[in-house]
């Protein structure tokens, strides 16, 4: 008996020895497609193509890798396009925060949870800008106006209602203790009709990324008030407070994310954690994204997924406050 049961347990033993050593052989075995849900020079192109770019010149992977836009419907053209090739390693895509904000507001019915999370790659942090000749010298003076009177400071913000910078003004308004349901929120097509009305003096605020407010910065502009990271940024913004050190304990962060395909299996996944975890410790990397006044969070598949839930919550929170939510069916 003892030694049947011996002799079983050896064959298990051997069978899981042998599954082990298949799994963590995979390697992609053709070309890898790296999907970006908007349309050439946008941010998540941009990221997509600078892999693309580190990959082929340091021939990192034994395959080659192309990029695939497929823009539409605010990035759900993107991830419909990977919900029939569950399991294919093959397919990834760089997306961002509106793969969550999307969902909380209804304008998707796909969220993470729907694909395997790879990587969160990136932070772009949001900054708040007046004009030159604004009144308002501090985000301490911006922040007493919004708490007396929300409607009297237009903010303007793109590129959708609910996303990244909308939500970034409402986490301030909460932080001032202002009414955020009653905040005057402008949303333009773009950064650059949202800072042409600041300019003009159509809105009072211009919310937009740190790599946005450095480039009007370095034209004269408009006066940066703080950037709403958990530290200070290097470069061109390292003298701008952040919105803690002016008093308001918030972070607002427009994340890069690398997700697959649901269903790959382990080994699969531990191939790109390993090729993600070596992409970002490159030099090149982290000088693009320095560059470019953006943080460098790598994060593993397991650590990706557990943040990106806990993101979720946070965001339905204030997206829910500012009126913005769709109700649970």
């Amino acid at each position: 008996m003892n030694k049947t049961i011996s002799l079983t347990m050896a064959l298990l033993m051997a069978a899981a020895s042998s599954m082990a050593v298949a799994q963590g052989s995979w390697k992609p075995e053709r070309n890898i497609e790296i999907i970006v849900g908007s349309t050439p020079g946008t941010g998540t192109d941009r990221t997509a193509r600078l892999i693309q770019k580190i990959w082929q010149e340091q021939k990192a992977l034994p395959v080659t890798s192309t990029v695939v836009n497929k823009p539409g419907a605010g990035g759900a053209v993107g991830w419909a396009y990977m919900g029939p090739k569950a399991g294919d390693a093959h397919v990834l895509q760089v997306t961002s925060y509106n793969i969550v904000t999307n969902h909380i507001t209804g304008r998707s019915a796909l969220t993470y949870s729907d694909f395997t999370p790879i990587s969160l790659l990136i932070s772009e942090y949001i900054g708040f800008a007046v004009k030159a000749d604004s009144p308002y010298k501090t985000l301490a003076e911006l922040a007493k106006a919004l708490r007396e009177n929300p409607e009297s400071v237009p903010i303007g913000t793109s590129s959708s209602a609910g996303g990244a910078n909308h939500i970034a003004a409402g986490l301030l308004a909460k932080a001032a203790g202002a009414d955020i349901k009653k905040l005057k929120v402008v949303i333009y097509g773009g950064g650059g009709e949202a800072l042409t009305a600041t300019l003009g003096g159509h809105v009072a605020v211009w919310v937009n990324s740190a790599s946005s407010i450095a480039a009007a910065q370095a034209a004269g502009t408009i006066r940066p008030l703080a950037i709403a990271a958990p530290q200070r940024l290097p470069g061109a913004l390292a003298k701008l407070p952040t919105a803690k050190e002016a008093g308001f304990p918030m972070v607002a962060d427009n994340w890069r994310l690398l997700i697959a395909p649901k269903g790959l299996n382990p080994a699969q996944v531990a191939y790109w954690d390993n090729a993600f975890k070596t992409l970002t410790q490159s030099k090149e990397w982290n000088d693009d994204l320095a560059a470019a006044q953006m943080t460098n969070s790598y994060r593993n598949s397991a650590e990706t997924t557990k943040y990106i839930a806990e993101e979720y919550g946070d965001i339905k929170e204030i997206l829910t406050e500012l009126g913005l939510a769709k109700p649970a069916r």
